[in-house]
């Protein structure tokens, strides 16, 4: 055994001009909301997002890279998990964001695919059996 929980947040690192995009997208059109950020002795700044009391996504600002270095490696996407299918749809819709939708019939699943300003796919996930 590990004594790994779960996952505890994700770390974006992007220059101040993208970060305040990625920051709107993830508050607007995603639903996390902007709470406390520690002081670190590392001069490190940017926000941290939040999903009720986690903070789940982590914003840090950096210098640009070259066009040819940007990368999510291989880093595919990560997952959500999420409820009021119909406010997300509202919420992509009004801001413009193209996005996919797959239903997962035997699980009783909606996964919806969108792209941050980053360059990040997230994956939005809804069981429809759950509140």
């Amino acid at each position: 055994m590990t004594g790994v929980r779960g996952l505890d947040h994700v770390n974006l690192r992007a220059p101040a001009d993208i970060i305040e995009k990625v920051r709107v997208f993830y508050i607007d059109v995603i639903g996390l909301r902007e709470g406390p950020r520690p002081a670190f002795r590392s001069g490190s700044h940017g926000y941290w997002l939040y999903a009720g009391d986690t903070a789940l996504l982590h914003l840090s600002i950096g210098p640009p890279i070259e066009s040819t270095e940007r990368s999510n490696g291989y880093l595919n996407h990560y997952a959500l998990a999420c409820s009021d299918l119909a406010g997300a749809r509202a919420r992509l819709d009004a801001g413009g964001v193209r996005y996919s939708i797959e239903t997962i019939a035997e699980r009783n699943q909606v996964q919806i695919f969108a792209t941050d300003p980053a360059g990040v796919v997230v994956e939005l996930d809804f069981h429809l059996d759950e509140p």
